[in-house]
């Protein structure tokens, strides 16, 4: 299990068990995050906590922050998929440690909307 939290410590998030990837998305919203995402469903792999601020971007996602420290924390889609919410949490509020080592998976998420192949860096490489 990995465990999350923003700066202030007010919204928390928790990812049973070990992420397969981190990604790493170029698109307009990610880029400017610089965010580290790991994927799952929302109350099933991950669970969040704590009053956050969303930033609903179109009909399809939204991105959550906490409206103290304004960490981005978190995104949820919005439409459920056969009774399920995908949910992503941002990597980069875990402690280096426990994800130094969760290897970088990249989208292409700006024009081609492709996952790119893996380039053998890790979270730790991303950090320091």
């Amino acid at each position: 299990m990995i465990q999350g939290s923003c700066h202030c410590g007010a919204v928390h998030w928790q990812f049973e068990g070990q992420p397969e990837g981190a990604t790493a998305c170029n698109c307009t919203v990610c880029r400017r995050y610089g965010a580290l995402w790991a994927y799952d469903y929302d109350g099933e792999g991950i669970k969040v906590s704590g009053k956050t601020q969303p930033y609903i971007r179109g009909k399809a996602i939204e991105f959550h922050f906490c409206p103290e420290c304004g960490c981005i924390a978190f995104w949820r889609a919005r439409q459920e998929e056969n009774g399920r919410r995908r949910i992503a949490v941002n990597l980069r509020l875990a402690e280096p440690e426990a994800v130094a080592q969760i290897p970088i998976d990249r989208f292409e998420g700006l024009n081609t909307f492709e996952d790119l192949p893996r380039d053998g860096r890790c979270v730790a490489d991303y950090w320091f």
